[in-house]
């Protein structure tokens, strides 16, 4: 306790000394400075030239300026105390600089788009230091991390966590060498303690888990499977040939004594990234002209931005937005309003079934068997299952009378049956895909209503929106749930293997018997909404790389964002950043592997678009007269979101920061237009959908029926082997890397 009380008064004293050091950093730097304010008539030179200004919040920039954007070195500090000094490239934080925050803490190196980008050195303010590799304001690379308890890490790191090989030296001499995920040690490794002990094995989240030797500096050794359940201990003891000491040790004693002190130091937390500091020269700029404008009496009301039909959100909405005259600018922290970026929230889709929808005891169903199934007692749950779980008949049917039973309670809907397959498998899943039970059953079978989508998809199923958009549920045909349960097997190995996999997850498989006359079943599983975001999707594609009928059927004046457009609707490609591309192109060889092995076709990547800015041409100058951006409906700018909270993704096709280029295609038999040099940032969501089909005599028959009219490469129904190398060629032409 008493080193805590200490380690907080350091941290307090620390904390208030920085505070008063980048003050007076703050004041030698723009104290006496000549200032001109932001408002101030330009010099009409093009030339690069020095300038220092007074922005309209309190923010001071100086340095060099070229075009109405600063553009070569310049320092520029904020009115919360934040500062950065460095390089600049038309208006964005780009190459060499030094970001400094309120608190003293520091960031020394590369810079691309305001991120810390490239290698640099971090300095927390207890003097705990980084110094590697970043992408995107997140460790990834190699780097070293010397922690202010006296720990070093050196090795890979992966958005932000110790991840790949490693090694961790602890300031009271023990050491472990070896892989890491998630800044646990996870895998293949070896533990070596000061006093001479040693394990090497594998590991899991932290401790020893699985087969592995723990061995004495005497020779003697204990060789067995590791657990910290006791239980699921099992080993032998060998002693050395002078040594017979150790034979009453408990291994138990590893996890409990020996590991204790072994704890992994956190890192600093960066709680504003330069990223989120950025400013918007552009909006500024624009209300510069609009004052003027508006001096004249020919302007009585602006909008922030004139791209992607964002003109409803006027002046007197953005001061309703927020109480402390805060806004969201591209990477989503909370920002002065002299950076008008703002974050559209979208209406919801979907109708909510309530008393009186034909669907509404069929809710009622769906929530008290999935609460039945979840809440089910089960045994420990461990990613290691045997084959009998995947077995087809391991399923478990519940009987559900109005008045309750010994096992169900009782409910205001029909009796019905319900089932459950292969119940311990998608137990699993969940674990596996960090869903904490309490919450899925509270999505799920909370007191709000799912909404149904207004129209059934092209298979004929029918879709449910839970009220938190967390997951979906999908009715499906009985052939559909058979091929789920057949790639069972190979799905759950593919996830474990692979845990940025873009595959639908899938969290469970259950099927609804109606009792009566009717004897109706309806089967349907439940999957992860790919689209459950603060940020608004502006634009939705589903992408196959066929031609035939991938249009979308609608006028131009009805599609909205929540329309899914399909491969001849798409007019953009997007650039990815190298490391997130490399990534992109392994996880989608690897899962369209998966998927071709397990005879699957007609899958298709569903990608979502939030516009974050005004496109840009390659000179840099906005161009939202000319862009032909996508109009969007009033309903998607009839609120303004503001989440502080936003950080960048820590899974591969979710919030994926990138640049959408305009495509133009020059002929109709080109799949993938041309890129145009207009660009914009965009955040990215993207998986791949609609696993379930596989090539059956029905899509053969289907392919050879469609092969007389068209050319047999330009449909959907093709081999498993060919769809896969073509939806392969195709997306990499639609994602490539960003230079």
């Amino acid at each position: 306790m008493n080193k805590k009380l200490s380690f907080k008064k350091t941290f307090e004293a620390k904390l208030r000394n920085s505070q008063v050091a980048a003050k007076k950093k703050a004041v030698s730097l723009f104290t006496g400075m000549s200032v001109a304010h932001v408002d101030d008539e330009e010099s009409n030179t093009d030339d690069v030239h020095h300038v220092e200004k007074a922005l309209p919040g309190g923010d001071f920039y100086t340095g060099q300026w070229y075009k109405n954007l600063p553009h070569g070195r310049g320092n520029f500090m904020w009115t919360d105390g934040c500062m950065y000094i460095g390089e600049w490239f038309k208006g964005k934080i780009m190459g060499k600089g030094k970001f400094i925050w309120p608190s003293g803490a520091t960031y020394e190196g590369d810079f691309k788009h305001g991120f810390m980008d490239g290698q640099g050195t971090f300095t927390g303010i207890l003097e705990d230091t980084y110094k590697g590799s970043w992408i995107m304001n997140l460790k990834q690379g190699e780097g070293t991390y010397s922690y202010p308890n006296g720990d070093c890490y050196e090795g890979e790191w992966r958005r932000g966590y110790q991840e790949g090989q490693g090694s961790y030296r602890w300031q009271n001499g023990d050491r472990y060498v070896g892989q890491w995920t998630k800044g646990l040690m996870n895998g293949d490794g070896k533990m070596v303690w000061s006093n001479g002990n040693r394990y090497e094995g594998s590991w899991e989240e932290g401790f020893p888990k699985g087969n592995g030797t723990f061995k004495w500096p005497d020779g003697s050794s204990y060789v067995g499977v590791w657990s910290k359940d006791g239980k699921e201990q099992n080993g032998t003891y060998h002693p050395s040939d002078s040594q017979i000491d150790n034979l009453d040790w408990d291994p138990q004693q590893v996890f409990f004594e020996d590991l204790k002190d072994c704890k992994i130091c956190p890192c600093e937390k960066i709680l504003i990234m330069p990223s989120e500091k950025m400013p918007n020269w552009t909006g500024m700029a624009k209300e510069n002209n609009r004052n003027q404008r508006r001096s004249d009496g020919s302007l009585s009301r602006y909008s922030f931005s004139d791209f992607d039909g964002f003109s409803s959100a006027s002046e007197e909405n953005s001061r309703d937005g927020d109480e402390r005259g805060e806004i969201i600018n591209p990477e989503g922290s909370a920002t002065k309003a002299s950076s008008p970026q703002l974050v559209m929230a979208m209406k919801k889709q979907g109708k909510t079934i309530s008393r009186g929808h034909k669907n509404y005891e069929l809710m009622l169903n769906l929530q008290l068997g999935i609460r039945h199934s979840v809440g089910r007692p089960g045994p420990v749950i461990t990613l290691e299952l045997k084959s009998s779980a995947f077995d087809p008949k391991e399923k478990v049917w519940t009987r559900f009378p109005p008045e309750g039973s010994k096992y169900t309670p009782s409910h205001q809907s029909c009796e019905f049956k319900w089932k459950d397959y292969c119940p311990l498998v998608f137990r699993t899943l969940r674990k596996l895909f960090d869903v904490d039970a309490a919450d899925y059953m509270l999505s799920l079978c909370g007191s709000d209503a799912l909404r149904e989508l207004s129209s059934p998809g092209k298979s004929g199923s029918f879709f449910y929106l839970t009220s938190d958009d967390k997951y979906m549920i999908k009715t499906m045909k009985k052939t559909e749930a058979k091929v789920l349960i057949r790639m069972l097997p190979a799905y759950y190995k593919h996830v474990r293997s692979f845990k940025d996999t873009l595959v639908t997850k899938f969290f469970g498989l259950h099927c609804v018997k109606l009792t009566g006359a009717v004897q109706k079943k309806v089967r349907f599983v439940i999957i992860g909404n790919l689209f459950c975001t603060d940020y608004a999707i502006h634009r939705r594609f589903d992408l196959k790389g066929s031609f035939q009928g991938r249009t979308t059927a609608k006028p131009e004046s009805e599609i909205d964002p929540t329309t899914t457009l399909k491969d001849l609707d798409l007019n953009y490609m997007f650039r990815l950043h190298k490391l997130w591309f490399q990534e992109f192109c392994r996880q989608v060889d690897q899962d369209c592997d998966f998927l071709e092995r397990e005879r699957i076709m007609d899958y298709s990547l569903l990608v979502g678009l939030h516009f974050c800015e005004v496109p840009t041409t390659p000179a840099g100058n906005g161009d939202c007269e000319n862009g032909e951006a996508p109009e969007l409906s009033q309903a998607s700018t009839d609120q303004l979101v503001i989440d502080p909270t936003r950080r960048p993704s820590d899974r591969l096709g979710i919030k994926i920061a990138a640049r959408a280029e305009k495509t133009v295609r020059k002929t109709d038999s080109q799949l993938v237009g041309e890129p145009t040099g207009v660009t914009c940032d965009v955040i990215l969501f993207f998986g791949i959908i609609d696993i379930l089909q596989d090539y059956d005599i029905s899509k053969k028959l289907e392919h050879a029926y469609k092969s007389m009219q068209y050319d047999p490469t330009s449909i959907s129904a093709v081999d498993p082997k060919l769809y896969s190398k073509r939806f392969r060629d195709f997306i990499l032409k639609v994602f490539v890397q960003d230079t």
